[in-house]
């Protein structure tokens, strides 16, 4: 399932994310074209593999104190153009509801937040000791932490979406079916990673704590007048 929009309007331009797509592509974009920016420029630019390796959040760093600042440069980094574009989908989709319903500054710590809620779960769902050294990166935490908002505000609204099975339809899903699809995928595969005790290449206890996070989060920060899809 591929989310085309939501039929949920807001009363407000949603600036803030806006802003966080912006950076993440700025970002995305030169460390990805680094060598094109050197070559051009003369300035020495760091190259998309060293970015992760330097800002990337390595769990073992974490865990031993240092370089926690990799909490919050990780979210802004991305190891390919389909992890970035994947990313800002959702964050478009799903975002201006919720920076509505929270308040610009509220929405943006909120953001941080779940980000910050991912990464730790992550760290704890690590079963091997090779893994404490592989950096993570990608805003997928932070987001899914706005999807765990949206399920529980929005439930109602409905997400316009493309269905990939013997042929393509484009169809409209109440947000808790999708969102709760979504979630449920993610539980499943989180745990099936557990029972192998292999690496997936996709962190997905992130997404699970940073949805977690964001459904825990959502009755504290929103405001009192949230605009309701009937």
């Amino acid at each position: 399932m591929i989310p085309l929009r939501d039929e949920n309007p807001t009363l407000s331009p949603p600036h803030v994310t806006r802003f966080l797509i912006l950076v993440n592509v700025i970002v995305f974009l030169v460390v990805w074209l680094s060598d094109y920016i050197t070559l051009l420029s003369g300035l020495q630019v760091i190259a998309l593999k060293e970015a992760i390796w330097k800002y990337g959040m390595t769990p073992a760093e974490i865990i031993s104190g240092n370089r926690l600042y990799t909490l919050f440069t990780s979210m802004f980094l991305h190891g390919g153009l389909i992890h970035l574009v994947g990313n800002m989908l959702y964050l478009h989709i799903f975002g201006d509801n919720i920076e509505y319903a929270f308040g610009r500054g509220r929405y943006f710590a909120f953001y941080l937040l779940c980000g910050i809620a991912a990464s730790v779960t992550h760290i704890l769902s690590i079963t091997t000791t090779g893994d404490l050294l592989v950096p993570a990166v990608g805003a997928s935490g932070a987001i899914s932490g706005v999807l765990g908002a949206y399920i529980l505000l929005y439930p109602r609204a409905r997400v316009l979406t493309v269905m990939l099975f013997y042929w393509i339809y484009i169809t409209r899903i109440p947000a808790v079916f999708f969102l709760g699809f979504w979630f449920i995928f993610q539980l499943l595969e989180g745990m099936l990673t557990l029972g192998l005790g292999e690496p997936s290449g996709v962190a997905y206890w992130a997404h699970i704590g940073g949805f977690v996070a964001g459904m825990a989060l959502a009755p504290i920060l929103r405001r009192r007048k949230v605009l309701r899809v009937p």
